[in-house]
């Protein structure tokens, strides 16, 4: 086979993993932009997602596509539920301090992994994608379950987007990331919108987890690649940014794509970490962070 099949093919799996990164890690850097925590525990949340996703399509059964719908939409709100309740019953009662709230969401992610491994157990179980059919590309034919990742992503993007920029939540959650204490004054709902974030940022964890379920098994371990990614891309392209982590997704998602195909997956982990260690010293802040005042 020549360079150009193996370079279509390398460029479309990463832009599969690129497109399930963005969606997890923009639910990582919300949170951070906005209630200034570090959620240590975003990678159980998509492992949460994935696991749930499997026992919903499992229970209905009928048909691959009715089982896929059904666990898009329970699947986010069980996750979205249950960290709603960690933030009201953990880190409100610990006032959001950073050193604190790290301590507590590693807490967090031990109890979730261990919970998931008691009820679901130590094996990887696949999920059947909604729809199972190749589109035929000029060497190769590829699966359109893919490309279907990949669009919905985009549409999940362009609509976080508009919900931020366009409504009034929006505006209040942009108003907390600017200043929490004027937002205050603005008679602002601070803690409801940081319970809002928190439970949000966990939802975009659990969607990104039932589009890739179908192409990778769940498993209760299957937390941890997510959320170094989601950090290397929140990183790089600076905390809170929107189109920062974007950007960061696209280019850690097609790069590894590309590298694991051509070389090898540890290798495109290792020059990720070391972009990262590059962005912390030269510049801190992100591509498109603001510079601390």
């Amino acid at each position: 086979m020549d360079f150009g099949p193996y370079f279509l093919l390398a460029s479309l799996e990463g832009a599969v993993g690129a497109a399930v990164l963005a969606v997890t890690a923009l639910g990582l850097s919300l949170v951070f932009g906005v209630m200034r925590i570090v959620n240590v525990a975003h990678g159980e949340f998509f492992m949460l997602g994935a696991v749930i996703a499997w026992w919903v399509a499992s229970l209905i059964g009928i048909h691959p596509a009715i089982g896929f719908l059904a666990a898009l939409i329970v699947s986010p709100l069980i996750v979205g539920a249950l960290a709603a309740v960690a933030e009201r019953t953990v880190l409100t009662r610990l006032n959001y301090d950073p050193e604190a709230t790290i301590v507590a969401t590693i807490g967090m992610l031990y109890v979730i992994q261990q919970a998931v491994l008691m009820t679901y157990g130590p094996d990887a179980r696949p999920v059947q994608p909604p729809f199972d059919f190749r589109i035929q590309l000029p060497w190769f034919g590829y699966s359109a379950y893919k490309l279907f990742v990949i669009a919905a992503a985009c549409l999940l993007l362009l609509g976080v987007w508009w919900g931020l920029t366009r409504t009034r939540i929006g505006l209040m959650m942009r108003a907390t990331q600017f200043d929490r204490e004027t937002a205050r004054a603005f008679a602002i709902p601070v803690d409801k919108v940081y319970g809002g974030v928190f439970a949000f940022g966990a939802m975009l964890a659990a969607l990104g987890a039932v589009l890739v379920v179908p192409v990778q098994q769940a498993h209760y371990l299957m937390g941890h690649d997510p959320l170094l990614l989601s950090f290397i891309v929140v990183i790089i392209g600076g905390l809170g940014s929107l189109r920062g982590t974007v950007l960061a997704a696209v280019i850690i998602g097609m790069s590894d794509g590309v590298i694991s195909v051509f070389f090898s997956p540890t290798l495109a982990k290792i020059i990720a970490t070391l972009v990262v260690a590059f962005v912390l010293v030269w510049r801190p802040q992100g591509l498109f962070g603001e510079r601390p005042a």
